[in-house]
């Protein structure tokens, strides 16, 4: 390993490739040359060399959590020193303390990535045995935040328009607490390198966000690395007149939880800034689509919505499977699945003088887990304590809600139609295009076949 001596560095760098090992070794060289500050390169990294290289995607408490987490690891230890009283050294970061941290971060375990996590989260000198929940918080943040910047500026949005998309640092704050929702903290609030170490485990985003803010913001080209898709595909969407109620963010969270979210590219297929306030185009934008996302504002500012897993059918029964589930944005991000209970994934109705008109998800016939009345405008989240279908609880401000906006995005592959509906070719052209429709009748063609297909929809 060129000039490194220890056997802790060692046995770190031997978890590369062999191809690899040299690309990083190198890192240390190229961090100290791309600094302003090299002009007489030491035998140690500084605050500013990483600065210079992470400063851009990354904000300055987020590289100081790098740095001082880097000037921790005990090379004897292999890994942040446990002692309390353990400075910043003065001469910086070792290149022997750098590829044990690239090494932890890239190829560690989850026992090895937990004392990073709790020196960074400590953000300050010196390793502690505890942090607070808050605090971690806090480190979460700073590294979403980085993603965030990477996905933005390193051409990974994959079509999307965060300028034309929900508020991003709010985005950050809900995803934090998210994550942070699945820490077991003891008694008194606070998480030792144990309670890390089974939350890096289970939550597997924790070193997936590291892994890409080290990679990108320390330039470590890794030929075996396959960057991670954070983001689905965004395609066929119209953004000029769009305020869409997604954030980078939540899109990061909800999309890992849908089934094919990233093999298939999304497409907004209905949007009351669009299309207006209608139920009827609503429906149209949810049938003849396979799996959908529904995404609701409530004038109370709630953000909640639920995943359908099947083409949506006009008809006065439960459709869908226990793949569906519902969900909420704001003011928390949360995500709620089958219990099991029933099999009340998904309704849709309209026209119906017997049964109720609407859209429903979860619980039963007037008392939805999510519902949308047909008059559009209005609905109920009705939950005590929770909904049977998903366990979820009020998801909207109110028990019974009025709309402030909806989305419909289609994030599945549409259903491929039987072979026997070969007739669907036949049709008329005014069915198949309704544009041509218009067109023909703001020029005073008459619609011979239109009312042939009226009195054929009376007689049935």
């Amino acid at each position: 390993m060129g000039n490194s001596e220890s056997a802790a560095a060692q046995k770190r760098i031997a978890r590369f490739r062999p191809e690899e090992r040299s690309v990083v070794e190198e890192v240390f060289d190229k961090l100290q040359n791309g600094s302003p500050a090299s002009e007489t390169p030491g035998k140690a990294l500084t605050l500013d060399m990483i600065q210079a290289s992470v400063g851009s995607l990354a904000s300055e408490s987020m590289v100081k959590r790098l740095y001082r987490c880097m000037c921790s690891i005990d090379l004897g230890q292999a890994g942040p020193s446990d002692s309390q009283k353990t400075s910043q050294p003065a001469s910086g970061v070792s290149r022997e303390q750098l590829v044990v941290f690239l090494a932890d971060t890239l190829r560690g375990t989850s026992e090895e990535r937990a004392p990073l996590v709790l020196t960074m989260s400590h953000n300050a000198a010196g390793v502690p045995e505890v942090v607070t929940c808050e605090q971690v918080s806090e480190f979460l943040q700073d590294m979403i935040s980085a993603v965030v910047q990477i996905l933005t500026h390193r051409g990974h949005l994959r079509g999307w328009h965060p300028d034309k998309m929900g508020d991003t640092a709010q985005g950050v704050k809900l995803l934090a607490e998210q994550m942070c929702s699945e820490l077991k903290p003891s008694d008194r609030g606070t998480c030792d390198v144990s309670c890390l170490e089974d939350w890096v485990f289970r939550v597997p985003q924790v070193s997936v966000y590291l892994e890409m803010l080290v990679t990108e913001g320390l330039n470590v080209s890794l030929n075996s690395r396959v960057t991670p898709t954070l983001l689905p595909l965004c395609a066929e969407t119209h953004w000029k007149n769009l305020e869409c109620l997604l954030d980078l963010p939540t899109l990061m969270f909800l999309a890992p939880q849908i089934p094919d979210g990233f093999s298939t590219p999304w497409k907004l297929v209905f949007s009351t800034h669009l299309h207006g306030e209608s139920f009827t185009k609503m429906v149209s934008g949810l049938m003849h689509h396979g799996p959908t996302l529904l995404l609701i504002k409530d004038t109370k500012g709630h953000v909640f919505g639920g995943y359908a897993s099947h083409t949506w059918e006009i008809k006065p029964q439960f459709q869908g499977d226990s793949r569906c589930f519902l969900f909420s944005v704001f003011p928390t991000l949360r995500v709620y699945t089958a219990t099991g209970y029933n099999e009340h994934f998904m309704y849709l109705n309209q026209h119906q003088q017997t049964m109720p008109n609407g859209l429903g998800m979860g619980g039963q016939h007037d008392y939805f887990g999510l519902w949308l009345d047909s008059d559009f405008g209005r609905g109920h989240s009705r939950a005590h304590p929770k909904c049977t279908t998903f366990g979820s609880p009020q998801l909207s401000g109110d028990e019974d809600f009025t709309l402030d906006s909806v989305e419909v995005w289609a994030v599945g592959k549409p259903p491929q139609p039987p072979e026997d509906e070969e007739e669907e070719g036949k049709k008329s052209i005014l069915v198949v295009d309704p544009e041509v429709q218009a067109m023909m009748e703001l020029t005073g063609k008459t619609l011979h076949s239109e009312g042939f297909r009226e009195l054929e929809e009376d007689l049935d």
